[in-house]
């Protein structure tokens, strides 16, 4: 399904593939050879988002990208990457060549450089760089610049360094800022969604290579009519001259 919201409408190269069932909303780019496959989700709303050329994201991935007046949180996946069956990615910037497996979250602000793994439930946190040259084992917790990787019994610890709100809402931490948080983003949701509707195109397909004007068309296979209408006569011919034969043979006998 592809959706246009908030003005803005997802452009597809032709040379993608978007499958039926997955959802395309607002401000999207894919580029050339992507494969976006069935129950994926990519919303852009306040900032874009960018699949790069020849990236893959599989099945109920969800990547989103976010932005108000006062925070921009843009998602950006490089070229060659392949976002795993029910990762979610949100305001990050995944750069050429990386690997998200399935079930992994990275956080709004997080980069993670060419060629790093995030393994299957992997988590990378707000503001979170992982640098080239370091991967982040199962289910382990990335945090800092330069990332530190904290195995999962470390989330408390974690949790307490981060001001997670105030990063991601632009809210200071008080007792009720989660209330508040529900409220400042459903009212942002509701703003940016109000006119959404769903484009009445399909993704459009890559043209057919078209055919060379000097290409000659296959030969076709005809029959040679002479060499059949000599077969036919000969035997006729044969034919003819065994009834002469028998008609000969009848009139002795008869004597």
């Amino acid at each position: 399904m592809i959706i246009s919201s908030n003005t803005k409408k997802p452009k597809i190269h032709p040379s993608a593939y978007v499958a039926p069932d997955a959802v395309l909303s607002g401000d999207v780019t894919i580029e050339e050879d992507c494969a976006i496959l069935h129950g994926a989700v990519l919303t852009a709303e306040g900032a874009p988002l960018l699949v790069s050329a020849n990236s893959v994201v599989m099945e109920n991935a969800v990547l989103r990208s976010s932005g108000g007046s006062a925070i921009q949180f843009p998602l950006s996946i490089g070229e060659s990457c392949i976002i795993g069956p029910g990762a979610y990615i949100v305001g990050a910037t995944i750069e050429p060549g990386a690997f998200i497996a399935s079930g992994a979250r990275i956080f709004n602000g997080a980069t993670v450089d060419s060629g790093v793994s995030v393994a299957l439930g992997g988590i990378v946190h707000i503001n979170t760089h992982v640098r080239t040259g370091q991967h982040v084992p199962m289910q382990h917790i990335a945090y800092g610049d330069p990332a530190t990787i904290h195995p999962p019994r470390e989330a408390p610890e974690v949790h307490a360094q981060m001001n997670f709100f105030e990063t991601v809402f632009n809210l200071p931490q008080t007792d009720d800022v989660r209330e508040k948080a529900a409220q400042n983003y459903a009212k942002f949701l509701r703003a940016q969604h109000a006119q959404d509707a769903v484009v009445a195109e399909a993704p459009k397909k890559a043209p057919p290579k078209p055919v060379s004007k000097t290409q000659e068309p296959p030969p076709t296979q005809a029959a040679d009519v002479g060499k059949v209408v000599d077969v036919m006569f000969l035997e006729l011919e044969e034919a003819r001259h065994r009834r002469e034969a028998g008609l000969e043979k009848e009139k002795r006998g008869k004597k």
